[in-house]
């Protein structure tokens, strides 16, 4: 069973030395329809912190802000629910978003946060998504994010590109380039960060695009990659995920002890995340760790992230080979 697992980690585990940032709860790095007057920095800190993945200081920083304007107030909402979403508080936005008389960006939010809580009916959510995109005309660059990041976390890309087209939002175009690196098209997400560049090169969202391009390419961005999310690192301090974007870059350099550094205290940020817990089912296997270290993080994937596409792919491969080995058996 114990060669059969290491077969099964072999296969499953090879995304994870890609380390692209996060699109399901742990990593969704989208942003709202805002103006692009000066006082807008009022929302720098919320917007940053939740780009970097610092989602209790997104909320805390959104708690305390006063704002003027109605636009303001709504983008503060906004990035404050969805960080409660990647927190996995999903009551929090179930419960205070009013969904048939908030504006259209709280109800996409709401709507994410629903999906997310209700694995039984997200084909029928998913139906629901497509007949309200046809019918929405408002063009709000926060639904738009919010339908793409349902469709890739069903990894249908392509919908999700078909969505993301229709708003030249920063963060849609962020999104965007996570879809292409999912779908291996390094050249076409390249292409797309330098539309990021021209608009704002020196934003988060733009130099975490940019990174996780590097990453992708591999062999000499690596090192380009790991410099950017240091920078961040040193100016905003450390967060989970840029810790784990650093230990990939690190992997694929062979640096495995470094890698498991790095991993080990994102978890200790966050004992549950599951970015930090597939690097180090990678780590153990390369460090020659014991198959029951692995198989501990193995199960805190099955319990605590069971709809996580890693999961789900890892327990599609363990039921084929129980099956294959049954039939040899037979």
């Amino acid at each position: 069973m114990l060669k059969e697992q290491q077969r099964i980690l072999i296969v499953t585990t090879q995304c994870a030395l890609k380390f692209d940032f996060p699109v399901s709860r742990s990593s969704i790095l989208i942003q709202t329809t805002m103006s692009k007057s000066a006082d807008v920095d009022l929302l720098f800190e919320v917007r940053n912190s939740f780009y970097m993945g610092a989602y209790q200081d997104c909320i805390t920083t959104a708690q305390n802000l006063k704002l003027k304007s109605d636009e303001e107030k709504l983008a503060k909402d906004v990035f404050m629910y969805r960080a409660y979403i990647a927190q996995n508080k999903l009551s929090v936005p179930l419960s205070e978003i009013r969904e048939k008389t908030s504006p259209p960006a709280l109800t996409a939010v709401h709507r994410f946060a629903y999906y997310l809580s209700e694995p039984s009916k997200r084909s029928a959510i998913v139906e629901d998504l497509e007949k309200s995109l046809s019918e929405d005309t408002s063009g709000d660059s926060t639904v738009l994010l919010m339908a793409a990041q349902i469709y890739m976390n069903e990894q249908n890309y392509e919908n999700a590109l078909r969505v993301l087209h229709h708003s030249d939002d920063l963060e849609c175009r962020s999104a965007t380039v996570q879809c292409l690196l999912r779908l291996h098209r390094v050249d076409l997400a390249m292409k797309e960060v330098k539309k990021m560049q021209e608009v704002d090169e020196d934003a988060t969202i733009t130099q975490l695009s940019l990174a996780a391009v590097n990453v992708s390419v591999g062999k000499e961005k690596l090192k380009d990659a790991f410099y950017i999310y240091q920078e961040m690192i040193d100016k905003y301090g450390p967060t989970p995920l840029l810790q784990v974007a650093q230990a990939s870059c690190l992997i694929q350099q062979q640096k495995y002890a470094e890698a498991e550094n790095l991993l080990n205290e994102a978890q200790q940020r966050d004992s549950n995340y599951a970015e930090a817990l597939i690097n180090l089912i990678v780590v153990s296997q390369f460090l020659g760790k014991s198959a029951e270290v692995t198989n501990r993080y193995i199960n805190q994937m099955k319990e605590g992230h069971p709809t996580h596409p890693w999961t789900k792919d890892f327990i599609a491969k363990e039921k084929f080979f129980e099956r294959i080995a049954t039939e040899t058996t037979a």
